[in-house]
Protein backbone atom coordinates (compact mmCIF):
# COMPACT_ATOMS: atom_id res chain seq x y z
CA UNK A 1 0.00 0.00 0.00
CA UNK A 2 1.44 3.89 -0.65
CA UNK A 3 1.99 5.00 2.96
CA UNK A 4 1.97 8.71 2.19
CA UNK A 5 -1.75 8.27 0.92
CA UNK A 6 -3.38 11.11 1.78
CA UNK A 7 -7.60 10.87 3.16
CA UNK A 8 -10.79 13.21 2.83
CA UNK A 9 -13.27 13.14 6.06
CA UNK A 10 -16.47 13.92 4.40
CA UNK A 11 -19.52 14.63 6.51
CA UNK A 12 -22.02 17.39 5.75
CA UNK A 13 -22.04 18.39 9.62
CA UNK A 14 -19.88 19.39 11.98
CA UNK A 15 -19.13 16.20 14.18
CA UNK A 16 -16.31 13.58 15.40
CA UNK A 17 -14.89 13.51 12.17
CA UNK A 18 -13.40 16.75 12.23
CA UNK A 19 -11.00 15.21 15.14
CA UNK A 20 -9.91 12.45 12.86
CA UNK A 21 -9.35 15.25 9.88
CA UNK A 22 -7.27 16.87 12.67
CA UNK A 23 -4.97 14.20 13.29
CA UNK A 24 -4.39 13.14 9.51
CA UNK A 25 -3.63 17.07 9.17
CA UNK A 26 -1.07 16.27 11.75
CA UNK A 27 0.53 13.33 9.92
CA UNK A 28 0.42 15.14 6.77
CA UNK A 29 -2.60 12.77 5.17
CA UNK A 30 -5.30 15.32 4.87
CA UNK A 31 -6.12 15.87 1.73
CA UNK A 32 -9.44 18.19 2.11
CA UNK A 33 -12.45 18.32 5.12
CA UNK A 34 -15.50 18.39 3.17
CA UNK A 35 -18.29 20.13 4.98
CA UNK A 36 -22.08 21.06 3.45
CA UNK A 37 -21.68 24.15 5.72
CA UNK A 38 -20.78 28.22 5.92
CA UNK A 39 -18.05 27.45 8.56
CA UNK A 40 -15.31 25.18 8.97
CA UNK A 41 -13.95 22.95 11.12
CA UNK A 42 -11.75 24.32 14.29
CA UNK A 43 -8.21 23.34 13.64
CA UNK A 44 -7.93 22.55 10.22
CA UNK A 45 -5.88 25.02 8.10
CA UNK A 46 -8.40 27.36 5.70
CA UNK A 47 -6.65 25.49 2.28
CA UNK A 48 -7.67 21.98 3.71
CA UNK A 49 -11.13 23.20 3.92
CA UNK A 50 -13.93 22.31 1.30
CA UNK A 51 -16.95 24.11 2.32
CA UNK A 52 -20.45 23.82 0.78
CA UNK A 53 -22.99 26.33 2.41
CA UNK A 54 -25.58 25.55 -0.21
CA UNK A 55 -25.96 22.03 1.02
CA UNK A 56 -26.68 23.13 4.65
CA UNK A 57 -28.59 25.62 3.94
CA UNK A 58 -31.08 23.86 1.64
CA UNK A 59 -31.74 21.13 4.35
CA UNK A 60 -31.92 23.80 6.76
CA UNK A 61 -34.70 25.75 4.75
CA UNK A 62 -37.01 22.88 4.10
CA UNK A 63 -36.02 21.70 8.18
CA UNK A 64 -37.65 25.65 8.96
CA UNK A 65 -40.74 25.13 6.57
CA UNK A 66 -41.91 21.29 7.57
CA UNK A 67 -40.25 20.82 10.92
CA UNK A 68 -41.85 17.42 11.42
CA UNK A 69 -39.77 16.82 8.31
CA UNK A 70 -36.66 18.58 9.26
CA UNK A 71 -34.68 14.71 9.30
CA UNK A 72 -35.88 13.59 6.29
CA UNK A 73 -35.53 16.97 4.10
CA UNK A 74 -31.47 16.37 5.90
CA UNK A 75 -31.17 12.91 4.37
CA UNK A 76 -32.48 14.05 0.63
CA UNK A 77 -29.23 16.73 0.62
CA UNK A 78 -27.12 13.69 1.58
CA UNK A 79 -26.86 12.58 -2.37
CA UNK A 80 -26.14 16.23 -2.67
CA UNK A 81 -23.20 16.30 -0.48
CA UNK A 82 -22.09 12.55 -1.85
CA UNK A 83 -21.98 13.81 -5.54
CA UNK A 84 -20.09 17.10 -4.63
CA UNK A 85 -17.39 15.01 -2.87
CA UNK A 86 -16.93 12.31 -5.27
CA UNK A 87 -16.32 14.97 -7.84
CA UNK A 88 -13.33 16.48 -6.10
CA UNK A 89 -11.21 13.45 -4.49
CA UNK A 90 -8.06 13.23 -6.37
CA UNK A 91 -7.22 9.66 -7.29
CA UNK A 92 -5.61 7.63 -5.11
CA UNK A 93 -6.71 9.17 -1.98
CA UNK A 94 -8.68 7.62 1.03
CA UNK A 95 -11.40 8.49 2.70
CA UNK A 96 -13.23 8.96 5.81
CA UNK A 97 -16.89 9.06 6.82
CA UNK A 98 -19.94 7.77 8.53
CA UNK A 99 -23.36 5.79 7.99
CA UNK A 100 -24.51 7.38 4.39
CA UNK A 101 -22.96 10.37 3.48
CA UNK A 102 -20.75 9.58 1.50
CA UNK A 103 -21.52 6.15 -0.88
CA UNK A 104 -20.96 6.97 -4.15
CA UNK A 105 -17.22 8.69 -2.48
CA UNK A 106 -16.52 5.34 -0.76
CA UNK A 107 -17.32 3.40 -4.51
CA UNK A 108 -14.66 5.87 -6.21
CA UNK A 109 -12.03 5.84 -3.79
CA UNK A 110 -12.58 1.85 -3.84
CA UNK A 111 -11.93 1.72 -7.32
CA UNK A 112 -9.27 3.67 -7.30
CA UNK A 113 -7.43 2.05 -4.84
CA UNK A 114 -8.12 3.86 -1.81
CA UNK A 115 -9.47 3.03 1.16
CA UNK A 116 -12.18 3.91 2.91
CA UNK A 117 -12.73 4.47 7.28
CA UNK A 118 -15.92 4.21 8.39
CA UNK A 119 -16.52 5.93 11.74
CA UNK A 120 -19.36 4.24 13.14
CA UNK A 121 -20.92 6.62 15.76
CA UNK A 122 -23.71 3.89 16.36
CA UNK A 123 -24.42 0.25 16.36
CA UNK A 124 -23.91 -1.70 13.10
CA UNK A 125 -26.91 -0.03 11.11
CA UNK A 126 -29.17 -3.53 10.76
CA UNK A 127 -29.03 -3.71 14.89
CA UNK A 128 -29.96 -0.07 15.14
CA UNK A 129 -32.71 -0.05 13.06
CA UNK A 130 -33.93 -3.52 14.25
CA UNK A 131 -33.46 -2.97 17.82
CA UNK A 132 -35.06 0.80 18.01
CA UNK A 133 -37.65 -0.74 15.25
CA UNK A 134 -38.59 -3.41 18.07
CA UNK A 135 -39.10 -1.36 20.78
CA UNK A 136 -41.32 1.45 18.45
CA UNK A 137 -43.42 -1.67 18.08
CA UNK A 138 -43.24 -2.56 21.47
CA UNK A 139 -44.74 0.50 22.33
CA UNK A 140 -47.31 1.41 19.74
CA UNK A 141 -45.06 3.80 18.17
CA UNK A 142 -45.22 3.70 14.17
CA UNK A 143 -42.84 5.96 13.58
CA UNK A 144 -38.97 4.85 11.80
CA UNK A 145 -36.04 4.90 13.83
CA UNK A 146 -34.68 7.26 11.26
CA UNK A 147 -35.37 7.52 7.24
CA UNK A 148 -35.40 4.63 5.55
CA UNK A 149 -33.21 6.17 2.97
CA UNK A 150 -30.75 6.75 5.75
CA UNK A 151 -30.71 2.97 6.69
CA UNK A 152 -30.30 1.96 3.05
CA UNK A 153 -27.21 4.36 2.49
CA UNK A 154 -25.69 2.95 5.75
CA UNK A 155 -25.88 -0.35 4.68
CA UNK A 156 -24.46 0.48 1.41
CA UNK A 157 -21.66 2.91 3.51
CA UNK A 158 -20.88 -0.40 5.08
CA UNK A 159 -20.78 -2.67 2.61
CA UNK A 160 -17.92 -0.45 0.83
CA UNK A 161 -16.04 -0.19 4.17
CA UNK A 162 -12.56 -1.35 4.57
CA UNK A 163 -12.35 -0.37 8.43
CA UNK A 164 -14.24 0.70 10.80
CA UNK A 165 -13.49 3.15 13.90
CA UNK A 166 -15.81 1.70 16.64
CA UNK A 167 -16.06 4.24 19.97
CA UNK A 168 -17.13 1.16 22.28
CA UNK A 169 -17.52 -2.46 22.80
CA UNK A 170 -21.18 -2.54 22.08
CA UNK A 171 -20.76 -0.91 18.72
CA UNK A 172 -17.81 -3.41 18.55
CA UNK A 173 -19.92 -6.30 19.50
CA UNK A 174 -22.65 -5.00 16.44
CA UNK A 175 -20.40 -4.86 14.28
CA UNK A 176 -19.17 -8.91 15.39
CA UNK A 177 -22.99 -9.82 14.86
CA UNK A 178 -23.08 -9.13 11.46
CA UNK A 179 -19.87 -10.76 10.68
CA UNK A 180 -17.66 -7.86 9.83
CA UNK A 181 -13.94 -9.29 10.08
CA UNK A 182 -12.80 -9.12 13.54
CA UNK A 183 -9.54 -7.92 12.67
CA UNK A 184 -10.92 -4.54 10.80
CA UNK A 185 -12.72 -2.98 13.81
CA UNK A 186 -10.30 -0.90 15.72
CA UNK A 187 -11.43 0.56 18.92
CA UNK A 188 -11.28 4.12 19.13
CA UNK A 189 -13.17 6.15 21.74
CA UNK A 190 -14.36 9.78 20.76
CA UNK A 191 -12.15 12.55 22.74
CA UNK A 192 -14.52 14.11 25.10
CA UNK A 193 -13.73 17.65 26.70
CA UNK A 194 -14.68 17.11 30.80
CA UNK A 195 -12.82 20.13 31.74
CA UNK A 196 -15.64 21.52 33.18
CA UNK A 197 -17.18 18.97 34.78
CA UNK A 198 -15.46 18.08 38.28
CA UNK A 199 -16.58 17.19 41.98
CA UNK A 200 -16.14 20.01 43.25
CA UNK A 201 -19.07 21.67 44.50
CA UNK A 202 -21.55 18.75 45.04
CA UNK A 203 -25.04 20.03 46.68
CA UNK A 204 -27.05 16.80 46.74
CA UNK A 205 -29.14 17.27 49.84
CA UNK A 206 -27.91 15.17 52.46
CA UNK A 207 -31.86 14.17 53.51
CA UNK A 208 -34.57 13.72 51.89
CA UNK A 209 -35.32 12.13 48.62
CA UNK A 210 -33.28 10.00 46.51
CA UNK A 211 -32.68 12.47 43.75
CA UNK A 212 -32.26 10.61 40.08
CA UNK A 213 -30.71 12.61 37.15
CA UNK A 214 -31.35 11.91 33.58
CA UNK A 215 -29.45 14.66 30.87
CA UNK A 216 -30.33 13.04 27.71
CA UNK A 217 -33.30 13.01 25.54
CA UNK A 218 -36.62 11.67 26.70
CA UNK A 219 -37.32 8.96 24.43
CA UNK A 220 -37.83 5.30 23.70
CA UNK A 221 -34.09 5.02 22.29
CA UNK A 222 -33.20 6.09 25.51
CA UNK A 223 -35.10 3.59 27.46
CA UNK A 224 -36.56 5.88 29.26
CA UNK A 225 -40.16 3.75 29.99
CA UNK A 226 -38.02 1.16 32.33
CA UNK A 227 -36.06 4.39 34.30
CA UNK A 228 -39.80 6.21 34.69
CA UNK A 229 -41.22 2.10 36.13
CA UNK A 230 -37.81 1.85 37.89
CA UNK A 231 -38.12 5.34 39.56
CA UNK A 232 -42.09 4.14 40.75
CA UNK A 233 -40.87 0.99 41.76
CA UNK A 234 -38.24 2.29 44.29
CA UNK A 235 -41.26 5.02 45.65
CA UNK A 236 -42.80 2.06 46.98
CA UNK A 237 -40.37 2.17 49.63
CA UNK A 238 -38.36 5.53 49.28
CA UNK A 239 -38.99 9.05 48.18
CA UNK A 240 -37.43 9.59 45.32
CA UNK A 241 -37.32 12.15 42.67
CA UNK A 242 -36.20 12.18 39.10
CA UNK A 243 -34.56 15.12 37.70
CA UNK A 244 -35.31 15.62 33.39
CA UNK A 245 -34.40 17.60 30.69
CA UNK A 246 -37.28 19.41 28.78
CA UNK A 247 -38.23 18.28 25.48
CA UNK A 248 -39.84 15.05 25.21
CA UNK A 249 -39.86 13.37 21.99
CA UNK A 250 -43.04 12.29 20.54
CA UNK A 251 -42.84 8.84 20.82
CA UNK A 252 -43.18 9.45 24.76
CA UNK A 253 -45.59 11.14 25.04
CA UNK A 254 -48.56 8.61 25.79
CA UNK A 255 -45.71 6.96 27.79
CA UNK A 256 -45.41 9.88 29.95
CA UNK A 257 -48.86 10.50 30.72
CA UNK A 258 -48.86 7.35 32.95
CA UNK A 259 -46.14 8.41 34.96
CA UNK A 260 -48.09 11.54 36.22
CA UNK A 261 -47.63 10.29 40.14
CA UNK A 262 -44.15 10.70 40.16
CA UNK A 263 -42.44 13.44 40.92
CA UNK A 264 -40.52 15.42 38.63
CA UNK A 265 -38.08 18.59 38.37
CA UNK A 266 -37.89 19.83 34.39
CA UNK A 267 -35.35 22.06 33.77
CA UNK A 268 -33.83 23.44 30.07
CA UNK A 269 -31.38 22.50 27.92
CA UNK A 270 -28.44 23.58 29.96
CA UNK A 271 -24.53 24.71 28.71
CA UNK A 272 -21.66 22.95 30.04
CA UNK A 273 -21.10 25.57 32.84
CA UNK A 274 -25.11 24.88 34.40
CA UNK A 275 -25.19 21.20 33.40
CA UNK A 276 -22.28 20.54 36.11
CA UNK A 277 -23.93 21.75 38.76
CA UNK A 278 -27.24 20.68 38.28
CA UNK A 279 -25.75 17.03 37.97
CA UNK A 280 -23.84 17.58 40.99
CA UNK A 281 -27.37 18.03 42.81
CA UNK A 282 -28.22 14.68 42.20
CA UNK A 283 -27.44 11.53 44.35
CA UNK A 284 -27.23 8.75 40.88
CA UNK A 285 -27.20 9.47 36.96
CA UNK A 286 -28.91 6.54 35.48
CA UNK A 287 -29.49 6.21 31.40
CA UNK A 288 -30.85 3.38 30.55
CA UNK A 289 -30.50 3.38 26.37
CA UNK A 290 -31.00 0.33 23.79
CA UNK A 291 -28.53 2.07 21.49
CA UNK A 292 -25.71 4.70 21.60
CA UNK A 293 -22.32 4.37 20.10
CA UNK A 294 -20.53 6.43 23.46
CA UNK A 295 -22.89 8.58 25.26
CA UNK A 296 -21.36 11.73 26.13
CA UNK A 297 -24.02 12.18 29.06
CA UNK A 298 -22.96 9.34 31.35
CA UNK A 299 -19.14 10.48 30.79
CA UNK A 300 -19.77 13.94 32.17
CA UNK A 301 -21.73 12.31 34.84
CA UNK A 302 -18.78 10.08 36.10
CA UNK A 303 -16.32 13.41 35.37
CA UNK A 304 -18.36 14.86 38.39
CA UNK A 305 -18.22 11.98 40.84
CA UNK A 306 -21.59 10.74 40.58
CA UNK A 307 -22.79 7.05 40.72
CA UNK A 308 -24.05 5.62 37.69
CA UNK A 309 -26.43 3.06 36.28
CA UNK A 310 -26.28 2.35 32.78
CA UNK A 311 -27.09 -0.59 30.09
CA UNK A 312 -24.41 -2.19 28.15
CA UNK A 313 -26.28 -0.39 25.17
CA UNK A 314 -25.13 2.78 26.27
CA UNK A 315 -21.16 2.31 24.88
CA UNK A 316 -19.91 4.52 28.11
CA UNK A 317 -20.60 1.15 30.41
CA UNK A 318 -17.06 0.34 29.21
CA UNK A 319 -16.04 3.03 31.82
CA UNK A 320 -18.05 1.88 34.68
CA UNK A 321 -16.55 -0.25 37.58
CA UNK A 322 -19.25 -2.60 38.31
CA UNK A 323 -19.84 -1.80 42.01
CA UNK A 324 -17.58 0.91 42.31
CA UNK A 325 -18.25 3.63 40.24
CA UNK A 326 -21.57 2.50 39.10
CA UNK A 327 -23.74 -1.03 38.02
CA UNK A 328 -24.94 -2.23 34.31
CA UNK A 329 -28.01 -2.94 34.14
CA UNK A 330 -29.68 -5.41 31.79
CA UNK A 331 -31.83 -3.41 29.72
CA UNK A 332 -35.13 -3.14 29.56
CA UNK A 333 -35.55 -4.30 33.34
CA UNK A 334 -36.91 -2.24 35.80
CA UNK A 335 -36.69 -4.41 39.06
CA UNK A 336 -32.81 -4.50 37.93
CA UNK A 337 -32.20 -1.02 38.06
CA UNK A 338 -34.53 0.15 40.76
CA UNK A 339 -32.36 -2.26 42.96
CA UNK A 340 -28.61 -0.61 41.08
CA UNK A 341 -30.34 3.27 41.95
CA UNK A 342 -30.63 1.69 45.51
CA UNK A 343 -27.08 0.02 45.70
CA UNK A 344 -25.52 3.54 43.55
CA UNK A 345 -27.42 5.48 46.25
CA UNK A 346 -25.80 4.11 49.50
CA UNK A 347 -22.75 3.83 47.63
CA UNK A 348 -23.09 7.96 47.03
CA UNK A 349 -23.81 8.31 50.91
CA UNK A 350 -21.39 6.55 52.27
CA UNK A 351 -18.29 6.62 50.23
CA UNK A 352 -19.11 10.77 48.61
CA UNK A 353 -17.90 11.19 44.86
CA UNK A 354 -15.97 9.06 42.92
CA UNK A 355 -14.10 10.06 40.34
CA UNK A 356 -12.29 7.64 38.57
CA UNK A 357 -8.84 8.94 38.23
CA UNK A 358 -7.97 7.88 34.71
CA UNK A 359 -10.96 8.53 33.16
CA UNK A 360 -10.20 12.42 32.02
CA UNK A 361 -6.88 11.02 30.49
CA UNK A 362 -8.86 7.89 28.51
CA UNK A 363 -11.07 10.80 26.88
CA UNK A 364 -8.42 13.24 26.18
CA UNK A 365 -7.89 14.11 22.63
CA UNK A 366 -4.20 13.43 22.61
CA UNK A 367 -5.20 9.68 23.96
CA UNK A 368 -7.20 9.81 20.73
CA UNK A 369 -4.60 11.13 18.63
CA UNK A 370 -1.83 8.66 19.85
CA UNK A 371 -4.14 5.85 19.23
CA UNK A 372 -5.46 6.74 16.03
CA UNK A 373 -1.82 7.35 14.74
CA UNK A 374 -1.33 3.86 15.77
CA UNK A 375 -4.24 2.69 14.10
CA UNK A 376 -3.30 4.08 10.69
CA UNK A 377 -0.45 2.27 11.02
CA UNK A 378 -1.99 -0.94 10.67
CA UNK A 379 -4.23 0.49 7.89
CA UNK A 380 -1.13 0.84 6.29
CA UNK A 381 0.29 -2.31 6.21
CA UNK A 382 -2.68 -4.31 5.81
CA UNK A 383 -5.02 -2.19 3.35
CA UNK A 384 -7.62 -2.85 1.50
CA UNK A 385 -10.21 -6.02 2.24
CA UNK A 386 -10.63 -6.40 -1.41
Amino acid sequence: MNLSQKFSVACPIRSVCDHHAQVFQSLDRLEGSYLGTRNGAAGIAPELQKLNPWIGAISYAAARLIPSLGEWAKVQCFPMFDRWVSKQIPKGCGILSSYGYAVEAFRKVRSNGGVTLLDAGNSHFKNYWEIVSEEHQRWGESVLPFPRKWYERGLQSIELTDWVFSPSSYVRNSYLAQGFPEERILHLPYPVDLHQFSPQGDTSPETGPIRVICTGGVSLRKGFPYLLEAVRILGKSHEVELLLTEGVHGSMTKVMAGYNDLKIQWAPRLGHDQLGARLKSAHVFVLLSIEEGLARTALEAMACGLQVVLTPNTGASDFVKDGINGDIVPFADPEATAAAILAAYHRRKSQGLFVDSALHQALAFGTFEQTLKQHMETIDRMGSRR
